[in-house]
């Protein structure tokens, strides 16, 4: 197995044998699915030209595939690309703002950062969400308060300084600041094999910073009906973490499905089945299923993957095992659409 298996493999059994002894959930009737890309056309090193050609194949091919496929109301894929504040490029967000405007996706926001202070911290989150803002057309403001507000991905998973080594963030109390500066839903886990790897899995949670301690979303207080935060605390949507006995190292051990969209693990049929398996929603609404997988779009070999069939391939699988089956809906969104889809379901009223 994997790196690290010993954080979350605990409560992965504790859930599964729980499972069996309550008796068989209701079946799902919504499935919401989110495409969550770490986006870095800089990766690698990579100068203006290379960066910008990928970004181009992007916005030349994703609306041709895309536009190919629908979910159960009509709708095609949504791509979310959290781009990294430290690779701005105007040229680059133009388009892909004119993408989203044409109808297949959203941008939200990506930080990777090290040895970094809180008060740095705050100061490039909300300069970037203004940029984006105020010069691109994108995010959103709050209707009560005017505040822009985004979602959010760590760069190198260590949301909250949850590296053990402290490297690739620095700030102890980082929740509190993606909560203050306007941050309402962060989709970085699940990291496996990283240890910054929580204990809680497969879960949509609040967690609240606390000072002086790092990897406070290591625990928090799941999202049911009737029920929502405080301005203080900080939604988490995971993805799936779990075993896939389908697939066996040396035909004993199991992979691990994190969800991740990768050169060297496609989107296969056998993932898509274990995805809808994975239990992931609000508490007093599991008719409703919430299924985040990310990638790393912009990396040559998964990006090939990706819109050289992968990405198809994934879309058919979805809509012929949810949307085409009895008495279930598909529905493609983007991050922000299903942190509102969550928002909405715990915010109804409890039935009597």
């Amino acid at each position: 197995m994997s790196r690290n298996v010993h954080i979350w493999l605990p409560e992965y059994v504790r859930r599964s044998w729980q499972r069996r002894t309550t008796g068989r959930r209701a079946p799902v009737q919504d499935v919401y699915v989110c495409v969550a890309d770490h986006y870095e056309p800089y990766w690698g090193g990579a100068d203006a030209p290379t960066a910008r050609r990928r970004v181009e194949r992007w916005c030349r091919e994703l609306p041709l595939q895309a536009g190919r496929h629908r979910d159960s109301d009509g709708r095609h894929p949504q791509h979310t690309f959290f781009y990294p504040a430290e690779e701005y490029d105007e040229r680059i967000l133009d388009s892909l703002a004119d993408l989203c405007r044409a109808g297949f996706g959203d941008v939200e926001l990506h930080l990777h950062h090290d040895n970094d202070t809180a008060e740095q911290l705050e100061r490039t989150l909300v300069g970037f969400k203004r940029t984006l803002h105020d010069r691109h057309g994108l995010l959103r403001t709050d209707p009560h308060t005017g505040q822009i507000v985004y979602a959010f991905i760590h760069g190198n998973w260590a949301l909250d300084n949850s590296g053990p080594d402290g490297r690739w963030c620095g700030v102890d109390n980082e929740i509190e600041v993606l909560a203050r500066t306007g941050c309402r839903v962060d989709m970085t886990l699940p990291s496996a094999p990283s240890p910054t790897q929580t204990r809680k899995i497969n879960s949509i949670y609040f967690a609240r910073g606390r000072p002086r301690q790092r990897k406070a979303h290591d625990g928090g207080r799941d999202v049911a009906v009737g029920t929502w935060g405080d301005p203080h605390e900080l939604l988490l949507i995971q993805g799936p973490l779990m075993l896939n006995w389908e697939r066996r190292k040396g035909g004993l051990l199991p992979h691990i499905e994190n969800g991740e969209l990768s050169a060297d693990n496609p989107p296969t049929a056998d993932r898509v089945r274990l995805w809808g398996q994975s239990g992931i929603g609000v508490q007093g609404a599991e008719r409703h299923l919430f299924v985040k997988v990310h990638t790393h779009g912009a990396q040559e070999a998964t990006m090939e993957m990706l819109l050289q069939g992968g990405l198809d391939r994934m879309w058919s699988e979805l809509e012929s095992q949810f949307r085409d089956a009895p008495g279930c809906r598909l529905h493609y969104v983007s991050a922000w659409e299903m942190y509102c889809k969550v928002r909405q379901l715990a915010l109804q009223e409890r039935a009597a």
